[in-house]
């Protein structure tokens, strides 16, 4: 005979909580800088956007397919341990790419000047190093070499796609390359005319000033050249004019057309058979251009081919997970202190960013070996992913092979169709998905561009989770005062103040203050959304309903956004897209409550419920029968008692 398996509810509760945690925890230390990490690389805007809208795609496919494969194959420990491995290694896979543009080596991370771009200042935050010795070194060479007439045609290409070059005498007997930035607006875009203009100028200042040492007749000296690098960062676009891809040619091969007209015929034929001999390499060296592809686009899709392989190894974890502990507690009977893991989960992600922002903040620029302090936040990923492979060796899962998760999404997405209210619930939660991915894509940036370093960025956003997680404190009394429908228009304003607010940031501790209307923003928004859940679902699938708003919210809407976002950003700056977001937000605010309005309140009848309901009555009628039986045999019984006693106590007085 088989043992019946005990089941321990308090401590899956704790292993579970503390899982939640320690994957929270990882994820925060990572997610929320991952795009200035891509900053750092040299991806503009609307490539961050690209990326980022990718991942939530590649999330919103493959979670419920790899949920669903987990549970056929009963493989859910192994998926489990086999994505914290995966992601972990694929998030440290992203520390091999290379930036592509030219930055500044600077000892010091924290400048004073505030409204600086990253070209102009590190802000004591993931720019923490530079591009340094290689890029110069590889620069220098280049330019040197525009001055000789055998390799000037292939100066241009080589230097073009990632610096303009202005080029001016020094008096110095040696030629150097100094690397210098331009200034950058509060939108991030750089403007390269005027260093344009003064690279034609001086070109055309030298070539003059060697005409006229051909003209007389002494050896021809150019004197050292001075290369100012001009990068657009945030728009990731170098611009390059197109007078300067001519000049250096037209100026290093004028001397030698004035002396090859000097030479023999025979010369002439030599002369005619290296002509040809040119015109077919740079031929060659045009359809190799034509199929090598730009460095900022080959960073780009690499960038996007190990973050779509880090999605895909990170997303079954958290459905695989959840799936498995709501199944174990389902069968013991305890499914409804399956909730109380959540919170867990926030206090994770506050102390995982505010502690990853607090420890970057205490390095240097380079770490041991010189690496960027930015790795940090990937080998802190990788770190506490490790840390949660013991938990889960543990972690209590249980399979219900009678449960189909897919239907059950499916006919969770009819529920929420069919319900005007539930309706508008979702529509509420895309938009908001929608603005909360430029919140949380581009908010690190434009407190970059504003002074902020790693400390002000963890500290902020740690006070936003913490916010969230002490909505429940307040939801019973939000709940006397306000409807839920009026709460969903709250949360959604919520959100359109904070944008709006953070297209006005001043200081590095500017956009701190508001973070705490995260607890409205986000905590009202998933309270209406439960409470939502709860009145169009039946007993058991509320799960399912949920999951179809926070794959609307989160995963599609934020997928939308990212898109969309990137490049509002790339077009009119950071500070129009948060001003845009808060717009859109507040005119859905002003309609919302009208269509409720005109939107009739249809209760579902759940006749499970009435079934439970009507259970429990005819259980409490039987009781009073019961009851009233047993009370009147004892009353019988008591006056029985009471006149056999008077009729002994009579019979005593008659004798």
């Amino acid at each position: 005979m088989k043992r019946t398996k005990q089941i321990d509810i308090r401590r899956a509760l704790a292993l579970a909580s503390v899982f939640n945690f320690l994957c929270w925890c990882a994820r925060a230390c990572l997610l929320p800088f991952l795009t200035l990490y891509f900053r750092h690389l040299g991806l503009p805007p609307a490539m961050t956007g690209v990326v980022m809208g990718t991942k939530h795609l590649v999330s919103l496919v493959w979670s419920p397919v790899a949920s669903v494969l987990s549970k056929h194959y009963d493989k859910r420990r192994v998926v489990i341990n086999g994505s914290l491995v995966c992601s972990a290694a694929a998030a440290l896979v992203l520390l091999l790419v290379l930036p592509t543009d030219v930055r500044p080596q600077v000892g010091n991370c924290n400048v004073s000047d505030p409204r600086g771009g990253p070209t102009q200042k590190l802000s004591g935050d993931l720019l923490g190093s530079s591009v340094a010795p290689s890029v110069a070194s590889s620069v220098a060479p280049s330019v040197a070499s525009s001055v000789a007439p055998s390799v000037a045609p292939s100066v241009a290409p080589s230097v073009a796609p990632s610096v303009a070059l202005s080029v001016a005498p020094l008096d110095a007997p040696s030629a150097r390359t100094n690397t210098s930035t331009a200034p950058v607006s509060q939108s991030g875009v750089n403007s390269t005319a005027k260093a344009l203009s003064d690279t034609k100028t001086a070109l055309n200042h030298h070539h003059s000033h060697h005409n006229h040492s051909q003209h007389n007749h002494s050896q021809p000296q150019l004197p050292p050249l001075n290369a100012s690098a001009v990068v657009n960062n945030s728009a990731g676009e170098p611009e390059v004019g197109g007078s300067f891809m001519h000049q250096p040619t037209t100026s290093s091969t004028a001397p030698v057309r004035s002396k090859r007209s000097k030479f023999s015929s025979g010369s002439e034929e030599l002369l005619g058979e290296k002509t040809e001999e040119e015109e077919n390499e740079r031929r060659f060296d045009f359809l190799g251009s034509l199929k090598a592809m730009d460095p900022q686009h080959r960073l780009f899709f690499l960038t996007l081919i190990i973050v779509s392989v880090w999605e895909c190894a990170s997303a079954p974890l958290e459905w695989t997970a959840d799936d498995g502990l709501y199944e174990y507690l389902d069968s013991a009977d305890a499914s409804d202190r399956y909730s109380s893991t959540g919170v867990w989960g926030l206090l994770g992600a506050a102390c995982g960013v505010g502690g990853a922002g607090l420890l970057v903040s205490r390095l240097s620029c380079l770490v041991a070996g010189g690496v960027s302090r930015s790795a940090v936040h990937f080998y802190c990923y990788a770190a506490l992913a490790a840390a949660a492979l013991p938990v889960a060796a543990y972690l209590p899962l249980h399979l219900n092979k009678k449960r189909d998760r897919a239907n059950g999404l499916l006919k969770a997405a009819r529920l929420v169709r069919g319900s005007p209210r539930a309706l508008l619930c979702a529509i509420t939660a895309l938009l908001v998905g929608v603005a909360g991915s430029a919140v949380d894509n581009f908010l690190l940036w434009q407190m970059q561009d504003h002074g902020s370093g790693e400390l002000h960025m963890g500290l902020s956003l740690a006070v936003a989770q913490l916010s969230q997680a002490a909505f429940p404190l307040l939801a019973g009394r939000l709940s006397k005062l306000l409807s839920p429908g009026r709460v969903l228009v709250v949360a959604a304003a919520s959100l359109g103040l904070q944008c709006f607010y953070y297209s006005f940031l001043w200081g590095p501790w500017a956009a701190a203050p508001a973070q705490v209307l995260s607890c409205f923003s986000s905590g009202a928004l998933w309270w209406v959304v439960r409470l939502q859940c709860e009145d169009v679902a039946p007993p058991g699938a509320e799960r399912s309903v949920r999951r179809v708003y926070v794959a609307l919210s989160l995963q599609l809407g934020s997928g939308l956004g990212s898109f969309a976002g990137g490049f509002v950003a790339q077009r009119f700056g950071l500070t129009w897209l948060f001003r845009g977001a808060a717009v859109g937000l507040m005119v859905w605010c002003v309609c919302l409550p009208l269509l409720q309005w005109r939107a009739p309140r249809q209760r579902r009848i759940n006749y499970s419920r009435l079934l439970a309901a009507d259970a429990n009555e005819a259980s409490d009628s039987e009781s009073d029968l019961e009851r009233d039986w047993l009370e009147k045999a004892m009353d019988d019984d008591r006056s029985s008692s009471s006149s056999s006693n008077n009729n002994n106590y009579g019979r005593r007085i008659n004798h």
